[in-house]
């Protein structure tokens, strides 16, 4: 059994090490030498190897794994950022043949120089890269990722609703996205507590100095606060020594918190050297000794983020502080009647048991669409009359009934099952347009379909399927049971038991991993 393995299921605080796989020997060198410690105030160390942080042109978490001078307990990472189905697969495959048992999945961050309204980049979607995974290896630990820290209330029900996907799909664990909310880590771990089947919850954790929090400012997902900086800049005023020794006294102190809230573990960023594992150990000594309730630590906390002559700082941003359990959203007009009006018109063509569906449906399976020029006109007319309605780009299995007749080709990452990470209030990663699952979100509430946020787990969609038309398959049952190819039939069979009510047991971000957008 694997050290993280054994850990949680012993339920042992443990800590995972951040490591970015840079082609540098000092930086193997330094890990190597903190990972040769095996524990921090006797909590057990393993390391996390990212994937894709920097760009697809990162050493692999295999490779970095190989690397080491000597083996080392290793969670690798799976970043889904332009990559499809057998690329997971491959991985799979050396884990297995190397011996690693556990992966952490992600559905990835922006691929740098992937600009709006360029060709889009699809994602492997960590609801779909899990389904497969656990397909794949029913024995294999299995985590992903959560970020709480959303403070509008469509982006953060549309991040519990995908969590609880990912707990389905076969989730064991989840890690949390980097943010220093004590509030939402609080909520997060009460919401886990909520499901039928709870799993552990790791925070992902890092020393905050004014110089890290200015480049936070703009990574997607992670939240800084003008207070939070205002603090931090005053602190560096002082000296550079002594906004060090804070930065790390708060990072002691973070572990200790949710240590005591009852999180499994942490997930430790920006620790590159062996030096700074040892100052953080001694600051968490003396806290240890010191704070035993929530209670004794709760004044610590906010006390460590005081300074003379500046307001209490804030952890939410100016324009917005939502919180689990709070209502807010309100769809519009026209949203409503957008999904009523493509509702009953999926109902008239495709429900298959009405007049006008069966001819619709007898109509599009005629053997002359199954020519190559057929195919072709058929293609373009589903593409010239759905575009203009819900943005379609003709995927090849039509997924809008499941996403309440919100195109997931209008994601940039193509993203079906949920939103990613990198949102700021209902704004997505990209800058240029709201969240569509912000919008599912709001609608699903409006129109009590909230379920469908939850319950329905959608395939990834296959390379060899795009850009042809899904109406021959929607209305083939043998077709869409058998027609794609062998290796998705079985997710497909899947995601029809779900749809139709069966249960689906499903048994970070980091300072440089912050991209890792679930």
């Amino acid at each position: 059994m694997s050290l993280l393995r054994t850990a949680l299921h012993d339920r042992t605080f443990v800590c995972v090490m951040e490591f970015v796989p840079k082609p540098s020997a000092e930086r193997f060198a330094a890990m190597q030498a903190i990972m040769d410690r095996r524990q921090l105030c006797g909590w057990p160390l393993t390391v996390a190897i990212g994937d894709r942080v920097a760009s697809a042109l990162d050493l692999s978490p295999l490779d970095a794994l190989d690397s080491f001078a000597t083996p080392l307990p290793a969670l690798p990472h799976f970043s889904g950022k332009n990559r499809e189905r057998h690329d997971l697969l491959a991985q799979l495959q050396r884990m297995q043949a190397s011996g690693q048992e556990q992966l952490l999945i992600l559905t990835g961050d922006r691929l740098p120089g992937h600009q709006p309204g360029e060709r889009p980049v699809r994602y492997l979607e960590s609801v779909a890269a899990l389904q497969i995974a656990r397909q794949a290896g029913p024995h294999l630990l299995l985590g992903a990722a959560l970020n709480p820290f959303k403070y509008r209330e469509e982006e953060g029900g549309a991040q519990y609703c995908k969590a609880e996907k990912k707990l389905a799909a076969g989730a064991d664990f989840l890690t949390l996205q980097l943010g220093f909310d004590a509030g939402k880590h609080h909520e997060a771990l009460q919401w886990m507590q909520r499901q039928a089947q709870p799993k552990p919850l790791l925070a992902c954790l890092m020393s905050l100095t004014h110089g890290r929090a200015a480049m936070l400012e703009h990574v997607a997902g992670v939240t800084v606060t003008p207070s939070m900086l205002d603090m931090l800049e005053a602190e560096a005023a002082v000296s550079k020594t002594y906004a060090q020794a804070r930065s790390v006294d708060r990072l002691a102190l973070q572990i200790i918190g949710v240590k005591l809230m009852g999180y499994a573990g942490v997930h430790l960023s920006g620790i590159h050297a062996l030096e700074q594992l040892v100052t953080l150990e001694a600051r968490l000594e003396h806290w240890q000794n010191r704070l035993h309730t929530l209670e004794q630590w709760a004044p610590e906390w906010a006390a460590s983020w005081q300074m003379p002559g500046l307001p209490a700082v804030t952890f939410h941003p100016p324009e917005g502080n939502w919180r689990l359990g709070e209502s807010r959203s309100n769809a519009s007009f026209k949203e409503k009647a957008r999904y009523h009006l493509l509702h009953g018109a999926h109902a008239l063509l495709f429900s298959r048991d009405n007049w006008l569906s069966k001819t619709f449906g007898w109509a599009v399976r005629q053997p002359l669409w199954a020519t190559a020029t057929g195919a072709r006109v058929l293609h373009r007319l589903e593409r010239s009359a759905k575009r203009p309605l819900v943005g379609c780009d003709t995927c090849g299995r039509c997924r809008l009934e499941d996403t309440l007749y919100i195109c997931p080709e209008t994601c940039p990452k193509g993203l079906a099952n949920g939103p990613c990470g990198g949102t700021t209030l209902n704004r997505c990663e990209f800058g240029d347009r709201e969240c569509i699952h912000s919008v599912k979100y709001r609608t699903a509430v409006a129109v009590r379909q909230t379920a469908v946020l939850t319950q329905r787990l959608i395939p990834c969609i296959s390379a060899e399927s795009r850009h042809q038309s899904s109406w021959p398959v929607w209305f083939d049952a043998a077709q869409l049971q058998h027609s794609a190819p062998s290796s998705i039939g079985p997710m497909l069979r899947q995601d029809a038991s779900v749809k139709a009510g069966s249960s689906n047991p499903g048994k970070k971000r980091s300072s440089e991993a912050l991209a890792e957008t679930g």
